[in-house]
């Protein structure tokens, strides 16, 4: 071979060798990469080229597909009671892709998980479609429209838990929308209408949206004064003078009316939620020791459901606003199913566990490929405390104001909140309730109802007005499935 063929053959010879290290690249290391890029619309087309699997509540499916007639997408989203059940299931797009339970179980829905592969080499062989598999939730169907009736044309969110096992029972957002609206390849006119709703539809309240906790938060700041060693006994009376003044202040705190709160038991403090008490006691605890007890309910992490619920705060702060931090006003921030949180570890002895709404993932063959098992996050109080704390916020329901939510022949425990909020406390308040109702069988459910906005006057928002009765609904809704 002469010398210039040679060079010629040496140099194509690289050329190949460099095609194919190329090619190995993008296939092996690049594949990810190139899979998840916005612009490979051959990623979507093959999501909707066969129907996805479902989303189950109660053993029925609140999901479904249908065909659309087109060419690039076969199939497309559906939903049942779409509103009712969008802050749960979330939306499965053509165009804008998907959130949620949609987005997290994607691979399940589409029968690309790794865990499906024989049900797939069989379907090839067989000559079958691909088929997606089932996400089973915690939801309790009587629940959630219980909480979304209850919620109404309010702004709103509610939360419940099965305080034993961590189950997510009910989660509610209002207003919603419906996600079958936005699932086809023409919705973009739909899309750009949520996007600019200034009531944020989209927007999950029970998970994603803060807010001050109000009153219902004084159910952590006695737990404090009693794992803290502040206080002992529930019903012994409390150093707590009338007025009482702002710790580096000139400044009274108020009580809501004429309330006995003048050095008023742990019992009583809560019964009437006088302001002085619980804003005293954590400001006699200090900072650090409010930080750790919220922290010990789940306050300033995030907590996977597995859709990811924004943190809870309670802030490091001086010390004035450490004690209307106290009182769940300040920058205390919570979302509805932190505070649920905190009634379900009250209910459960003092025991957090943590809170999970997917129950199984299932295989097109009916095979269960995951199993969640209950975990404890911890326990936040002792469960002697934990039945102190019981006892007090009994007595908020049998004869405190949390009177709307009594349950004939049940025991229930509860604590009203009204958050106020805006520049100068301008704003219309938060109307809060958390709750818990306890059977033979321990505390099957604990709630947490906010009412953010509603056509009620500002003088008559109160929790127990507007948000006991809507957590009395979702409880006796629970009870009734109760084996």
């Amino acid at each position: 071979m002469n010398k210039p063929v040679r060079r010629i053959a040496i140099f194509c010879g690289l050329l190949i060798l460099a095609l194919m290290v190329r090619d190995n690249w993008i296939q092996f290391v690049q594949a990810d990469e190139l899979k998840a890029n916005k612009h490979n619309r051959r990623v979507t087309i093959a999501r909707y080229s066969q129907p996805r699997g479902n989303i189950i509540v109660d053993g029925q499916a609140i999901t479904g597909s249908q065909e659309t007639g087109g060419i690039d997408f076969k199939f497309k989203r559906t939903y049942k009671n779409g509103e009712m059940w969008a802050p749960v299931t979330g939306y499965s797009s053509q165009v804008f892709d998907a959130n949620q339970i949609e987005k997290l179980e994607d691979k399940v829905l589409t029968g690309d998980d790794d865990r499906l592969f024989f049900n797939r080499t069989v379907d090839m062989i067989t000559g079958k479609g691909k088929k997606g598999g089932d996400v089973i939730t915690t939801l309790n169907a009587k629940a959630q429209e219980a909480a979304f009736k209850g919620l109404g044309k309010s702004k709103g969110a509610v939360a419940a838990i099965d305080p034993r096992t961590g189950k997510i029972l009910a989660l509610a957002s209002t207003p919603s929308y419906d996600p079958s609206t936005i699932a086809g390849a023409q919705d973009d006119k739909a899309w750009k209408e949520l996007q600019a709703d200034k009531n944020q539809p989209m927007l999950n309240r029970a998970l994603k949206q803060t807010y001050p906790p109000g009153s219902t938060f004084k159910v952590v700041t006695a737990a404090a004064a009693l794992e803290n060693g502040l206080y002992k006994d529930v019903d012994a009376k409390t150093d707590s003078p009338l007025p009482w003044i702002l710790p580096d202040t000139r400044v009274e705190l108020q009580n809501e009316g004429n309330i006995p709160c003048k050095d008023a038991s742990l019992r009583v403090a809560l019964q009437w939620s006088c302001n002085t008490v619980f804003g005293k006691v954590s400001a006699d605890l200090g900072n650090k020791k409010m930080i750790d007890q919220a922290n010990k309910f789940g306050f300033n992490k995030p907590v996977d459901t597995p859709v990811r619920a924004v943190p809870s705060i309670f802030p490091k702060d001086n010390r004035p606003q450490n004690a209307m931090a106290g009182i769940g006003q300040a920058s205390n921030r919570v979302t509805p199913l932190q505070m649920a949180m905190v009634a379900a570890a009250v209910a459960n002895n003092g025991k957090l566990m943590e809170p999970y709404m997917v129950d199984k993932l299932r295989a097109p063959n009916l095979n269960v490929i995951e199993h969640h098992t209950p975990k404890e996050m911890g326990q936040p109080v002792s469960a002697e405390n934990a039945r102190k704390l019981q006892s007090i916020m009994e007595t908020v329901v049998e004869k405190g104001t949390g009177t709307a939510a009594q349950i004939d022949g049940v025991k229930v425990g509860g604590k009203t909140g009204t958050a106020q909020h805006g520049v100068d406390n301008s704003g219309n308040p938060y109307a809060w309730f958390i709750s818990y109702a306890k059977t033979g069988n321990g505390s099957p459910v604990a709630v947490a109802v906010v009412i953010e906005s509603s056509e009620t006057i500002r003088d008559d928002i109160a929790g127990g007005k507007l948000a006991a009765p809507v957590a009395k609904s979702v409880m006796q809704a629970v009870l009734s499935t109760e084996k």
